[in-house]
């Protein structure tokens, strides 16, 4: 649902470094698009995303999120790693 005001819509982007050492680099499972509401509170979940690692059986595969150092300072962001994939 966009806002009836396109002057109330704001975008930031996003980077994911990938660190593998396989043949095939670990990817995410689909697309991911995230929207956030301005009234959405402090601590809401916003987006929830797997990775896939094609190397890799899936009963193996085990990922670990977290935010790039120069992110991990900035306020509006956080991410909790929900020990899957």
């Amino acid at each position: 649902l966009l806002p009836d005001n396109p002057s109330q819509v704001g975008s930031v982007s996003m980077t994911v470094k990938v660190l593998d050492v396989n043949d095939n680099a670990p990817e995410f499972a689909r697309f991911y698009e995230a929207f956030v509401c301005e009234n959405a509170k402090a601590g809401q979940l916003i987006q929830t995303v797997s990775a896939i690692d094609r190397d890799d059986p899936q009963e193996g595969q085990h990922f670990y999120y977290s935010l790039a150092p120069e992110a991990a300072d900035n306020p509006n962001f956080t991410l909790r790693d929900n020990q899957g994939n």
